[in-house]
């Protein structure tokens, strides 16, 4: 007579397999979860950290392209006030030269144009 064990690992299902295999497949597949979760944890850090670089790098050279921006900005300016300099300079020498050849001639001019700004001035 044959005797039967009642522990449940030794217990058989009707394929042949024991609890006991089945838990050591459990484990053997938590430990590959466990597995790919790390990998995938290495992988998103990793990625997070490429990006991050990534976006530190457009960051300086966005900086670096308004800086360069700003730079010509402030050298065309400094320019247009240099020859906005010299044509005040220009008509000033222009104006007192025809003043002292033409006084009155040139007071009219000067009324005329300030009449002219000033209806516009108005509008």
């Amino acid at each position: 007579m044959a005797t039967t064990s009642s522990s449940p690992s030794a217990s058989r299902s009707g394929n042949g397999t024991t609890s006991a295999d089945v838990e050591k497949q459990l484990d053997v597949l938590r430990e590959d979860v466990a597995e790919l979760t790390r990998e995938v944890a290495n992988l998103v850090t990793q990625l997070k950290d490429d990006t991050m670089a990534q976006v530190k790098g457009q960051a300086r050279r966005a900086k670096a392209s308004v800086e360069g921006a700003f730079g010509d900005i402030q050298d065309k300016g400094r320019e247009t006030v240099d020859a906005f300099r010299e044509v005040a300079d220009t008509f000033g020498d222009a104006v007192e030269d025809s003043l002292k050849r033409r006084p009155y001639a040139t007071l009219a001019i000067v009324a005329g144009i300030g009449f002219l700004f000033g209806a516009a001035w108005r509008h």
